[in-house]
Order: C-alpha cells, then sequence, then structure tokens
C-alpha cells in the first residue's frame, strides 16, 4: 500500500506487515502497479522522521580481515537485533492502515493475496 513519495522520488509503502509481511519500506516506482482500489488514509499522519535517511543502513567497515580471523573457528557472525524504534513506528502505521482496510469489504483477502503473471501477460494492459 503507497503511503507517500519520499524526497529521492522512492514510494513509502507498507503491506500492512500483519496482512502480507512488507514492512515499512522504500521502493523505486519502476516496481510499483497501480491498481483501481482506492483506500481511504485521511487519519493516517505520516511523521516527519520517515524520511531516505531513516532507511539508509550504516556504514560498514571494511570487509579485510586477517588470516586469523579468516581461519578461526567457531566465530560466526553477530546478527544484530531489529531495532525497537522501527518496530514501533510499523505498529502505529498498521494501526491506522489495518483500521482503513477493516472499513472495505474483502480488502484484507485482496492485499493478502499472491500477485503473479502468465506468460503474455502485461501489467500495464490488465485492469484491477
Amino acid at each position: 500500500m503507497f503511503l507517500k513519495q519520499l524526497d529521492s522520488g522512492l514510494l513509502l509503502v507498507t503491506g500492512p506487515f500483519k496482512i502480507n509481511g512488507v514492512p515499512l519500506r522504500r521502493v523505486n516506482q519502476v516496481y510499483a502497479i497501480a491498481t483501481s482500489t482506492k483506500v481511504d488514509l485521511g487519519t493516517l499522519s505520516i511523521d516527519a522522521k520517515l524520511n531516505d535517511a531513516y532507511f539508509s543502513k550504516e556504514a560498514k567497515a571494511s570487509r579485510n580481515g586477517t588470516e586469523a580471523e579468516f581461519f578461526e573457528a567457531g566465530k560466526k557472525a553477530e546478527k544484530k537485533a531489529f531495532p525497537a524504534e522501527k518496530a514501533a513506528d510499523q505498529k502505529v502505521v498498521d494501526k491506522e492502515v489495518l483500521a482503513a482496510v477493516a472499513k472495505t469489504p474483502n480488502l484484507a483477502k485482496y492485499l493478502s493475496a499472491t500477485f503473479g503473471l502468465s506468460r503474455g501477460e502485461l501489467p500495464h494492459l490488465l485492469k484491477w
């Protein structure tokens, strides 16, 4: 579900996460397919902090290491936990989007359905 266009030209979208597992994320417009389905999100207010900087990743240190580090047994890369702040932002947006989705009959089923094109189907010629 499209929420807004960011300054970089990318789109801010969400699934919502509870319905189809798509979190808040930036998507290039090329990968979005417009449909005739409209959802009134009148009460939804997108925070100014949800911008391109919010989604940028931290700069990593150099990947080069020593030979000893390479052959060190039992060392596994530690996976960072998902930031609690981003999880809280997702819940706030999902709460309002789910309320809007619940007002439209069968919209939750529509959003949770998998999408695929068959051979020869062109998305720009389909009518949804």
